[in-house]
């Protein structure tokens, strides 16, 4: 079976494996790729990458969708109407090209593997069309620019045009945005700022790529500054250079500092002590601020996430002194 699909402009910007995906979402990812890989799937008539950018006009083919995947897909459940799905976020900016959210712990950004109920992109989405924004229409759809993690809280920077998707794409992949973390890491610091230059194994990596050619490790730059220290743990103020997954958390535990909280490489027995003596029943991280060039007219913003109050409650407990500056959102 041949399928045809001429890019309009809406659909222009995207990357060749994610506008594939939308329409061949029943389709196993594995199968899709061999597609590419057996040069089943052609641009303007030529072999192409499946990382490759789509423009205005071009004409994708698509042979043997249909034998790639011949399990019947299952109908996707209706939607919910806006009006019922919940905003457990924080509006922080918004404007009609972007929408910078205070996300909350807890909520996951996009669905995934494991994830029940409702994402970001979930409540977002239905946020923009209690707004009377008209969301689905065309080829794109409101979506968070960059990564954050489910237990993390904080600032998250949302495209509500394409425009602006591919240009904050671009800013986040060259590294122009500055993100500000405050972390609370066991134990004591003696420094009162450093650097971590670290390189990290990629996180996705496949048995395969690793077979062929080892553990593929990213270079990775976080530096730290102390603001507060107890007798057990450390308030750091945490910049990154680069996103590599987890980083900040992979960082601070490879120094023996893991974040206070963190069930994935923290110290698991010194969590317990900390749930139960300082009522700290998550993660101790918090995107708290972002600064970056807008999209669209370039101007510099940025956007400060308030430390939530189940954090900052733990901090006397656990005998860090420390109270927050005013937070501001504006030019930066």
């Amino acid at each position: 079976m041949k399928l045809e699909y001429t890019i309009s402009e809406d659909a222009a910007g995207q990357r060749l494996d994610k506008f594939l995906r939308r329409r061949l979402a029943e389709m196993p990812l594995s199968h899709l790729y061999k597609l590419v890989r057996t040069k089943k799937v052609r641009v303007n008539g030529a072999r192409t990458d499946i990382g490759r950018l789509l423009q205005p006009g071009d004409v994708v083919v698509v042979h043997g969708a249909r034998e790639a995947n011949p399990d019947t897909p299952r109908p996707a459940p209706a939607p919910r109407p806006p009006s019922a799905v919940p905003q457990d976020f924080t509006v922080l900016y918004e404007d009609p090209h972007m929408l910078v959210c205070d996300k909350p712990a807890g909520l996951a950004i996009h669905p995934g593997s494991g994830i029940s109920g409702d994402t970001l992109v979930d409540q977002v989405r239905a946020y923009l069309a209690r707004q009377g924004l008209v969301v689905g229409e065309g080829e794109f759809k409101p979506s968070p620019a960059h990564r954050l993690d489910r237990e993390t809280s904080g600032v998250v920077v949302v495209a509500k045009t394409r425009q602006a998707m591919v240009r904050l794409t671009e800013i986040f992949t060259a590294g122009e945005a500055k993100k500000t973390y405050l972390a609370l890491a066991k134990g004591r610091f003696q420094r009162e700022r450093g650097t971590i230059d670290l390189r990290l194994a990629e996180h996705q990596q496949t048995l395969a790529s690793k077979q062929q050619r080892g553990v593929n490790l990213q270079e990775a730059v976080t530096h730290w500054s102390k603001l507060a220290g107890g007798h057990e743990a450390t308030l750091l103020e945490v910049e990154i250079e680069t996103g590599r997954t987890h980083q900040i958390r992979r960082h601070l535990a490879a120094t023996g500092h893991p974040i206070v909280g963190d069930a994935k490489y923290g110290d698991f027995v010194f969590n317990r002590r900390a749930r139960a003596a300082w009522g700290l029943r998550r993660m101790f991280l918090h995107s708290s601020r972002l600064a970056l060039a807008h999209p669209i007219t370039g101007k510099r913003l940025v956007f400060n996430a308030p430390l939530p109050d189940d954090l900052a409650a733990a901090l006397p407990r656990a005998g860090v002194a420390w109270s927050p500056t005013k937070p501001h959102v504006g030019k930066g």
